[in-house]
């Protein structure tokens, strides 16, 4: 296991995630990740963000749905 070293960049601590390991954890530059204390020892765990997309798609899907059932409705309104 490489030592990874801690740097500054601008007023930020960076530490770099080997291009290996992003390939496997499947990480992309420019992502969201969430970095914790780790329960045990001295260390940090890094993960990826929750998505929050899920529920944009549960809204996109209702939205899709209304306006299909209330289309005629909402062009009516729309011309007042």
């Amino acid at each position: 296991m490489p030592y990874q070293s801690i740097f500054k960049a601008g007023n930020s601590n960076v530490v770099t995630i080997p291009t290996e390991l992003m390939k496997e954890l499947n990480l992309k530059i420019g992502e969201k990740v969430v970095v914790e204390k780790s329960p045990v020892g001295q260390g940090f765990l890094v993960k990826k963000a929750p998505s929050k997309r899920p529920y944009q798609d549960e809204m996109l899907q209702w939205f899709k749905i209304f306006v299909k059932e209330n289309g005629a409705i909402l062009d009516e309104l729309a011309v007042r």
